[in-house]
C-alpha cells in the first residue's frame, strides 16, 4: 500500500530533518521545473545564484528555520520560516513528483508542530489553488493581497 492516500494522507514515509548541503542540488532543480515556476510565479534562479542565496541567507541566517522534506528516504522538497521585518513567514517548495499525494499536506502538519512562531503568513500566488487550500487546510486565513510586479498574491495568516 505504500504509495497510496487516504483521504488527503499519504502512507509514505513523510519526515522532516535538517538541510545537508547534499540537498541543495534537489531544491535547485525543483525550483527549475517549469511548471512550479508557472504556478508559483516564482522566476528560477541560475544554479550558481541559487547556490549562494541559500548558503548566504537561507542557512546562514540563524534565525530562519529550515527543514529538508523526505519521502522514503527521498529528498522531495523544503520547509522555511524566516523573519521579514516584524513579521514571521513560511515558504516550502515541493518536487512535481510528490504533488497530489497528500505529502505536503503531513509535511506542513509536522513543520507547524516543530516551527511554533504565530502569527505565521505566507503569500503563495493567488492562482496556486493547491498551495492556497494546504495553507487552508491547516488553519491559515486570508488577509489581504500582496503583489510581486504583476502578480498578485494571497497573503494567508496562521494566529
Amino acid at each position: 500500500m505504500a504509495g497510496a492516500t487516504l483521504i488527503g494522507m499519504t502512507t509514505e514515509d513523510v519526515r522532516l530533518r535538517d538541510v545537508v548541503e547534499d540537498d541543495l542540488e534537489a531544491f535547485c532543480d525543483y525550483e527549475q521545473d517549469p511548471e512550479a515556476a508557472r504556478r508559483s510565479r516564482f522566476t528560477p534562479r541560475p544554479r550558481d545564484a541559487f547556490m549562494a542565496h541559500w548558503k548566504q541567507r537561507v542557512l546562514g541566517d540563524d534565525a530562519n528555520f529550515v527543514q529538508t522534506v523526505t519521502v522514503d528516504g527521498e529528498v522531495a522538497g523544503s520547509f522555511v520560516a524566516w523573519w521579514e521585518e516584524d513579521r514571521r513567514f513560511l515558504g516550502y517548495w515541493l518536487g512535481r513528483a510528490y504533488w497530489g499525494r497528500g505529502i505536503g499536506t503531513r509535511a506542513l502538519e509536522l513543520f507547524l508542530e516543530r516551527e511554533k512562531n504565530r502569527p505565521l503568513h505566507a503569500d503563495p500566488f493567488i492562482g496556486n489553488t493547491g498551495s492556497v487550500r494546504l495553507l487552508e487546510k491547516h488553519g491559515f486565513r486570508p488577509a489581504g493581497t500582496v503583489q510581486y510586479g504583476e502578480n498578485e498574491h494571497v497573503l494567508l495568516v496562521l494566529a
